[in-house]
């Protein structure tokens, strides 16, 4: 049977008080993704590469290929609910893998190909991920942390041979050799809509990052915002892609899953380090429809003259989260896109796509997140009472647990934790916002220190530990500044060990020993020194005054 979740009524209210979830019994992910479709034959991935090369994959050709890693993952070992680790970028090697760990019943552990040794040694350890399929710029970080992992038992290769055949207690092989043979028939787990699927890992205000599980029906709790954001255009000749990492909740749930829920294709393009030319050349060549795009890289797609003249665009709508909008973006897209909506999202690893924009239903509001997504209870409340604050009072975003799919079951390993975000039956995010008289809900502050730099959560304390490592600095506070391409970038305050001096040499060792261990995006971009560090009378930096 071919499924879809639907969004219906005229009218926004009579979508909120209409919609129901109704997943089947027996969902598995990787059926309704890819298994369900009766078209199969129709195109599901372009994938391209910067050297040039093409290729289209339809729906069945992922279903088969995916079978043939779920054999694979079988014959190492693989069992029900084990963790299997995915260090791949925008390659079909990365989705494969999380299909077949659905398929088999296993977990899969979305990770950045960004990350440093520290940071996918934590993760990999955390998880006890029995498997890690890692892209071959990884091979170097895969080599230094695996013998310090030992649950990990198998390392398949992306894209290049391995110069061992062993590190640590783990095997190492290509994955084309991994998967080579393998039939392309196989049996789906028995899995229900609340069976785990997916770990993905989040960074807190305070202690180590928290793994987020969630279950099959992730997705599916997904699809309304999709087709919010999107302007309710899902079908037709609508095409998919986003820049954003697909180890992250915002690529994987934001656009890629839903599409494919849809039956629609997705575009996939390694590309590293965004490039705005590079992005208009893909949204051109492949007639791209809608996009997920965060704002960082809005902004600096700003920055190429006269796109509409220079490519062919057929751009409906771009969604955006990860930090708020700001008005210049909406007045680019009105002046440089005319055609494109720009709507805003809202959501976050525990419960993503709870707030959103659809100008087919309510009119936008510069500078606001929007409204309530259908199926999902979003209140602004005061946690002393559990109950919402009046239109226009400052209070806490929660949502309603309910059977709402979107909401994450808990944190892997960590009941206080899940219980520190848990009030009653609302899920606290963690976020300050009030609503007002017309149901528009706006952003405030976070209640944490967390920063947010180019769409990316980075918890100072980590930044701080792994700076602290290096001999030459006795102490450091670390905060996020302001940045009209960024947001947020990180900025830390040094106090050097006494007798050495700051200097440009120290600042570069800094830098490049947070990108080492924790990953590219969370090194500081400005380093200050300082002779002492501004403390209060218990001896806690004033981050108040870093800034």
């Amino acid at each position: 049977m071919v499924w879809h979740i639907s969004v219906e009524g005229d009218s926004y209210d009579d979508a909120r008080t209409s919609f129901s979830w109704d997943v089947p019994a027996g969902f598995n992910a990787a059926t309704d993704l890819v298994g369900k479709h009766s078209d199969g034959d129709r195109p599901a991935l372009y994938q391209t590469y910067p050297d040039g090369r093409r290729e289209t994959y339809t729906f069945d050709d992922l279903d088969r290929r995916s079978n043939a890693v779920a054999n694979a993952l079988e014959s190492m070992g693989v069992e029900y609910g084990d963790r299997v680790a995915v260090v791949v970028p925008q390659k079909p090697e990365n989705v494969l893998t999380h299909l077949a760990c659905w398929k088999r019943g296993a977990v899969s552990l979305p990770l950045s190909v960004l990350f440093g040794d520290d940071a996918l040694r934590y993760r990999l350890r955390d998880s006890e991920a029995r498997v890690a399929v890692v892209d071959a710029t990884q091979w170097e970080t895969i080599r230094a942390v695996a013998p310090d992992c030992p649950a990990l038992e198998h390392v398949l290769v992306v894209d290049a041979e391995p110069e061992d055949d062993r590190i640590g207690e783990a095997t190492v092989e290509t994955f084309d050799a991994a998967v080579e043979g393998r039939s392309t028939d196989y049996e789906v787990a028995e899995t229900d809509a609340d069976t785990p699927a997916i770990i993905m890992y989040t960074s807190g205000s305070t202690g180590e990052p928290k793994g987020v599980l969630h279950t099959h029906d992730v997705w599916v709790g997904h699809c309304p915002a999709f087709q919010m954001y999107f302007e309710r255009d899902v079908r037709g000749d609508s095409v998919y892609w986003t820049p954003a990492d697909w180890a992250w909740i915002g690529a994987l749930g934001d656009l890629v899953f839903p599409a494919w829920h849809y039956g629609r294709p997705v575009v996939g393009y390694p590309m590293g380090s965004f490039d705005p030319e590079t992005a208009f050349e893909i949204v051109d060549e492949f007639d791209v429809t809608n996009a997920f795009i965060p704002p960082t890289a809005i902004r600096m797609l700003m920055e190429v003259e006269e796109p509409t003249e220079r490519y062919d665009l057929s751009l409906a709508a771009i969604c955006s989260g990860g930090e708020p909008l700001t008005g210049e973006i909406l007045e680019w897209a009105d002046e440089e896109l005319a055609g494109t909506a720009i709507n805003e999202l809202y959501g976050q690893t525990e419960a993503n796509l709870l707030v959103a924009n659809c100008r087919a239903w309510f009119p936008a509001k510069p500078g606001s997140m929007g409204k309530p997504v259908p199926g999902h209870d979003v209140a602004v409340i005061d946690t002393e009472t559990g109950e919402p604050v009046d239109s226009g009072e400052v209070g806490e975003i929660a949502v309603r647990r309910g059977d709402d799919p979107a909401i994450f079951e808990e944190y892997w390993n960590a009941p206080e934790k899940t219980a520190a975000v848990t009030l009653d039956e609302w899920h606290l995010t963690g976020d300050l916002a009030e609503r007002d008289a017309d149901g528009y809900l706006w952003f405030v502050s976070r209640d944490d220190d967390l920063i947010i730099t180019s769409g990316y959560r980075v918890a100072p304390r980590e930044v701080e530990e792994a700076i602290l490592e290096h001999d030459a600095v006795e102490q450091v506070g670390v905060v996020g500044v302001p940045d009209e391409t960024r947001g947020e970038i990180i900025r830390a305050v040094v106090q050097p060990v006494a007798g050495e001096p700051g200097s440009d040499e120290l600042r570069a060792e800094i830098r490049n020993l947070v990108r080492e261990k924790l990953a590219e995006y969370e090194y500081p971009r400005e380093i200050e020194f300082v002779d002492e560090l501004p403390t209060t009378t218990t001896g806690k930096i004033r981050r108040t005054e870093l800034a």
